[in-house]
């Protein structure tokens, strides 16, 4: 499952260190001077997952390979930044293909380095970037509108009449002010309410970048952001990039000593992919063996062809059965065999909503 998270925010937030702490690489250059970002950088970074290892420790494993997600740094936005401002409404275009969007908010004073509204305001720098995602799919829904309504006027057009009815019920919200994910939208009309690929519609989550010294709780700044994230019914995350960008380019021992000088039991990226996956209402299964121990990212309530389909779709096609056993039982017992023998593998079939650490073996026939 392909997983992509843009990082956006004002110029001089800390994105792109935030960014590179994130791929551990200085690939998206961190400058003191807006629009330093100029194509958005890439980067695919391992999810935290001290299960695997437990796993693999256990079965032998030659080789361990965790899920991924990726990271898109986009370029720093500015006010008007819908209207072409800055470098404009191609940076937008960019955040269309992610699944989240993780806003990046300057919680720190520093006078060294500038700050393109010229003061330290987190709400208003992330009601800026707000409202120009707003009015980019507002710009973007009120031009497709004429064609959509001309199309279901027709009658014989029901995807039609569906889309015009989506279009409508976000441009109520965006009109009123509020990003496309206030709507309450059915179960049944989300896929075809992901294909408007509307910016506001996408889950968010609010990164307070504060400074060292508020690593561990955070500062009246990003408690600002904590209350404004309750309301918008998103996810809040303390974390110093600054920290994260020297912790990234130290072996684990030298990793260890520092985070426990700063009172940190982990690196707070570990903390921004919980909760980037929280958001996105995910969850790991793990396919365990002597070659190689692996974590899959499936979304929560998925059956077990789903959960097979992950790995490649002809599983789920001929899905018959998982094999499973729950992470605290394989542990426990010692591997797959005592785990069976002891009768704690189960076999379950189409209808079974796979649970998070399942250690799954498919059958399938295709």
């Amino acid at each position: 499952m392909a997983l992509k998270v843009a990082i956006v925010g004002l110029p001089n937030v800390g994105k792109s260190t935030l960014f590179n702490a994130l791929t551990q690489t200085a690939s998206a250059q961190a400058a003191n001077y807006p629009f330093c970002t100029i194509e958005p950088n890439t980067g695919d970074v391992a999810v935290p997952e001290p299960r695997l290892d437990a796993l693999a420790k256990i079965a032998g494993s030659k080789e361990i390979i965790p899920a991924r997600i990726t990271f898109v740094d986009i370029a720093g936005l500015v006010r008007g930044a819908s209207k072409g401002e800055g470098l404009g409404n191609q940076f937008l275009a960019n955040i269309r293909d992610c699944d989240a969007v993780a806003f990046v908010a300057r919680c720190f004073e520093d006078d060294d380095i500038t700050h393109v509204e010229g003061r330290i305001d987190p709400l208003s720098d992330l009601e800026i970037i707000e409202m120009e995602l707003m009015l980019a799919d507002l710009e973007s829904l009120e031009k497709r509108l004429p064609a959509v309504e001309k199309k279901a006027k027709s009658g014989g057009d029901k995807d039609a009449a569906n889309t015009l009815r989506l279009i409508n019920l976000a441009l109520a919200q965006l009109r009123e002010g509020r990003p496309a994910r206030a709507a309450t939208v059915d179960k049944e009309d989300e896929k075809a309410w992901h294909m408007l690929q509307l910016l506001t519609s996408l889950p968010a989550l609010y990164v307070c970048n504060v400074e060292e010294g508020s690593a561990d709780k955070g500062n009246k700044y990003s408690a600002l952001v904590a209350e404004r994230a309750a309301k918008d019914n998103a996810k809040s995350v303390v974390i110093s990039a600054q920290i994260e960008s020297e912790i990234a380019m130290l072996d684990a021992e030298e990793r260890n000593e520092f985070l426990e000088t700063l009172g940190l039991e982990e690196p707070g990226l570990n903390r921004l992919i919980r909760e980037a996956y929280k958001l996105l209402n995910l969850q790991t299964y793990f396919t365990v063996g002597p070659k190689e121990a692996r974590a899959w990212t499936i979304h929560v309530g998925d059956t077990g062809p789903q959960a097979a389909g992950v790995i490649h779709t002809d599983f789920e096609k001929g899905y018959i059965r998982a094999e499973t056993i729950a992470y605290d039982d394989f542990v426990k017992l010692g591997g797959e065999g005592p785990a069976k023998e002891a009768g704690k593998m189960r076999a379950e079939g189409k209808e079974y909503v796979v649970k998070d650490g399942d250690v799954m073996h498919f059958r399938f026939n295709v």
